[in-house]
């Protein structure tokens, strides 16, 4: 049974409503989560120029310790540097610098390259260091306390600028799972725990787990590899061997997003189901800025979706 993308004359008054409780969840919330993540990012900032001498000496066997704090890096400077400012102006390795941007150096990378690649990087965040951030290099002392809270927190708030959607689209998240956690709970569902083993299809009647690893063959009929889905539900009617439901959940605070990504539910659908065949029931949970040519395209692909605002459609699917 359809659950909303044969019903198109309702979509005009649904999207209008998606946005309204998507914005008072903004307006409410979004500023508290950016909030907490740049006391925490400011936190770490301050951990980071301690181990820097407070930006007087960056040593190479830091950065080798501690690839992570290259954001914190770029973001020192004046102007702040991104990713590929960075590597061009340094003239250093592009497979480096992205690796320390994920927190690693590259395995097969010698040791000797690492160094000097490292050094490159060095010389040019030490020579333009924020002057109006680090007010202390100029004279050759030592800051204050206040100083260099100061400073943490001017480079936490370009951090986090940089990361802010990641930010709220990350809480925005873990609020929908929970609404759809709130909603099975009260009907009896039971939420298998993390690291049980369980897999998916083998699930108990009755139980979901969140962020569930799902195996698909891709293209060459060999390669398998692990999608997450965000929620995989049992109905409490579930036979031995069926197929659990698939909900992926779905926020966004502009139009112009959406249709950008609208491909990669229809990505992972066609992986599915071409593994899995017709039993794969794959839903999307959605809260926000959804256009009609969004639906539409998802509905093209028989993906079928729930609206955050009419939660209790959920169980027009069975649960």
């Amino acid at each position: 049974m359809a659950i909303n993308l044969d019903k198109a004359a309702q979509w005009k008054a649904d999207i209008a409503k998606s946005v309204d409780m998507y914005n008072d969840w903004f307006m409410r919330f979004a500023p508290r989560a950016f909030r907490e993540t740049r006391m925490r990012t400011t936190r770490e900032v301050k951990a980071s120029l301690h181990q820097t001498g407070n930006m007087a000496s960056i040593p190479t066997a830091l950065l080798r310790q501690h690839p992570e704090i290259l954001p914190t890096l770029r973001m020192s400077t004046c102007p702040p540097l991104a990713v590929d400012r960075l590597i061009g102006l340094a003239g250093a390795s592009r497979n480096l610098v992205k690796s320390m941007e994920l927190g690693r150096l590259p395995p097969r990378m010698t040791a000797v390259d690492i160094v000097r690649e490292l050094a490159k990087l060095i010389g040019v965040v030490t020579k333009m260091a924020d002057p109006d951030i680090f007010t202390w290099l100029e004279h050759g002392r030592a800051p204050t306390k206040s100083e260099v809270h100061r400073a943490a927190t001017i480079v936490a708030d370009r951090l986090c600028g940089a990361v802010a959607n990641p930010i709220i689209r990350n809480a925005q998240e873990k609020r929908q799972l929970a609404a759809i956690k709130a909603w099975l709970e009260r009907r009896g569902y039971k939420q298998l725990a993390p690291g049980r083993g369980t897999k998916f299809d083998a699930m108990p009647p009755a139980t979901f787990s969140f962020r569930m690893n799902v195996p698909v063959q891709l293209q060459d009929g060999v390669q398998h590899v692990n999608i997450p889905i965000d929620a995989v539900i049992m109905p409490k009617t579930a036979n031995r061997g069926q197929f659990p439901i698939f909900f992926e959940a779905k926020s966004a605070g502009d139009f112009t997003n959406t249709n950008k990504r609208r491909k990669e539910e229809a990505v992972k659908m066609g992986q599915l189901r071409a593994t899995y065949g017709d039993r794969v029931r794959y839903n999307l949970f959605l809260c926000g800025y959804f256009d009609s040519g969004y639906l539409g395209y998802e509905a093209a692909e028989g993906i079928d979706w729930v609206w955050e605002h009419r939660i209790d459609d959920i169980a027009l699917i069975g649960l």
